[in-house]
């Protein structure tokens, strides 16, 4: 079984996790059964972007990364809170272990800065929200990041995007990472995606 670590700042975006949730759900059921996901959060209780609350299935300091095979993660909103949890050295632990073991990463949106913040994007490429009234894209490029201008960028191991609208493709890019690209086509097709 190929367990993906979905981690959960507080202010994430629901509909950017959902992706993950529901992607590799339809893989344990229909597809070849081999993805499961686990909640992760800093907090017993998070607080959504727009308001709603999700409790996690596990705390971060309860869980052993090593059980790990994948890591996802949904961006968020800075007025949430976001950048708290994103950018605390809890978090950046978690994206250097996975980096280091060469394990599957794939951030949507902003999840993308916290990847950079954990210093594992120096001189890779990547991409964020590119809206042309944010800022983001110029926060990524202050990290050493050489910043693409595409939808959703992949180097090596790790998955950047550059808005929501994106998220069911990296969930998807994330399936055919962790499975095979036969096995993602038929996930897809019986979600309709084809």
């Amino acid at each position: 079984m190929t367990k993906i670590l979905l981690l959960l700042a507080n202010g994430f975006e629901a509909s950017e996790a959902s992706v993950f949730t529901d992607v590799m759900g339809w893989n344990k059921w229909e597809g070849d059964g081999s993805t499961e996901v686990v909640t992760v959060g800093k907090h017993s209780q998070l607080q959504c972007t727009w308001n709603f609350q999700v409790i996690p299935e596990q705390q971060l300091s309860d869980i052993s990364l090593e059980e790990f095979d994948a890591l996802a993660i949904p961006g968020g909103f800075e007025e949430a809170g976001f950048y708290e949890d994103a950018f605390s050295q809890d978090f950046q632990e978690v994206v250097r272990y996975f980096d280091a073991h060469k394990k599957p990463i794939a951030s949507i949106c902003v999840a993308a800065l916290m990847v950079a913040h954990s210093g594992v994007l120096k001189n890779k490429r990547a991409t964020t929200y590119d809206h042309p009234t944010s800022k983001r894209r110029d926060q990524l490029k202050q990290y050493g990041v050489q910043v693409i201008d595409q939808r959703i960028v992949c180097d090596d191991h790790i998955i950047t995007s550059s808005n929501p609208g994106t998220a069911f493709d990296v969930a998807f890019r994330l399936l055919e990472m962790v499975t095979s690209k036969e096995n993602k086509d038929k996930v897809k097709e019986l979600m309709g995606f084809v």
